[in-house]
């Protein structure tokens, strides 16, 4: 369906416009399926990104600053986010001994499991949006997308 037929609109859009439509509401659309595989779990799609950036880590801690840079939303309060982690007991975090100042966080065995329980719903939800695009096209998207955002 196009853009312009999802929004009910009758005025003429040029293709910039309706490039940041597409990008939004297909956002919204990702974004509302892939919250529906995380809300059993009680998980938010940051505090997923923020389990995952942890895993990376294959058990050494990340600072607060490290968990930030690689967020998908540089938005994100990673403090707030890593204190409702805390509280599901999915990781730790503790003072680093060699500077105070610094906090370091660690993914727990209960955050990995979780992980692991969730690593096929989230590959099924990729495919799933992919399944109408061949290889091909999904490179040139990929690709499209990359130098799109990279201005």
């Amino acid at each position: 369906m196009k853009i312009e037929d999802i929004i009910k609109t009758t005025a003429v859009l040029n293709n910039s416009n309706r490039i940041i439509l597409n990008v939004m509401y297909t956002e919204n659309v990702i974004n509302e399926k892939f919250n529906e595989v995380l809300k059993p779990y009680e998980l938010s799609g940051e505090q997923y990104n923020v389990l995952r950036i942890l895993r990376g880590q294959k058990g050494n801690p990340a600072n607060m600053s490290v968990i930030q840079e690689r967020m998908i939303a540089k938005t994100s309060n990673t403090t707030r986010l890593v204190d409702k982690l805390l509280l599901k007991e999915l990781v730790t975090r503790k003072v680093c001994p060699e500077n105070r100042r610094k906090i370091e966080v660690l993914i727990t065995q209960k955050g990995l499991d979780v992980l692991h329980e969730l690593d096929p719903k989230v590959t099924e939800h990729g495919n799933y949006f992919s399944k109408n695009l061949n290889e091909e096209e999904l490179e040139q998207l990929n690709t499209l997308l990359e130098k799109y955002r990279n201005q």
